[in-house]
């Protein structure tokens, strides 16, 4: 028997929730086993928002991810403090909403291309990008954590739906995101020199 699509199950997890609060870990076992996939998206998706702290914590749970990524691990153990975050039961369900919503605009634009791109067990390269970009989150950068955040929202879908393609626009995002942390980092050190030898004149 076909399992039903997983914006369909995302659906009915949500429309199924008692707790009056409910972890990450749960939001995460609605989608199925803890794969890294949709873990990424789940942890990505909300470092887009101007939330103060959220980058920081999620940040460490995406480690967790790059981390068995390296080691060639399907599924993943979410630090204790990551998973036990939790939503008051609308918000989940809002949340869970919305992520449905998304796989199944995502679904209709994506299929099985360059696969080979997402193998579990060979993409040490992969794991290092998405340990770079949780690192980018955790970094207290203004604006810093967009342009990550989507790189990793792109691969997460990738892995989702097999999908090279959505993996390279993953990439390319990621580069971006490191050249404008690189040009941050350049400009800070450009202004911060001319002041301190504008301070060292005086």
């Amino acid at each position: 028997m076909t399992a039903p699509p997983l914006h369909e199950r995302l659906r009915a997890a949500a429309a199924e929730l008692q707790s009056d609060r409910v972890s990450l870990a749960e939001m995460a076992a609605a989608h199925g086993p803890a794969a890294q996939g949709t873990l990424l998206v789940l942890m990505a998706a909300p470092c887009l928002l101007p939330v103060a702290g959220v980058g920081t914590l999620l940040g460490l749970g995406l480690v967790a991810v790059a981390l068995a990524m390296w080691r060639g691990h399907e599924l993943v153990c979410l630090p204790p403090r990551v998973a036990d975050m939790a939503l008051p039961r609308q918000g989940a369900q809002r949340v869970l909403g919305l992520m449905a919503g998304f796989y199944a605009f995502a679904s209709r634009c994506s299929r099985e291309r360059l696969t080979h791109l997402v193998r579990t067990g060979s993409c040490r390269w992969l794991a290092s990008g998405v340990g770079a970009m949780a690192v980018l989150i955790v970094l207290p950068i203004p604006f810093g954590n967009v342009l990550p955040a989507l790189a990793l929202t792109a691969i997460g879908l990738g892995m989702v739906f097999r999908d090279g393609v959505a993996v390279v626009l993953g990439a390319v995002f990621g580069v971006l995101a490191l050249a404008f942390t690189a040009g941050l980092g350049l400009a800070a050190w450009h202004w911060g020199g001319e002041g301190l030898t504008a301070w060292l004149a005086a």
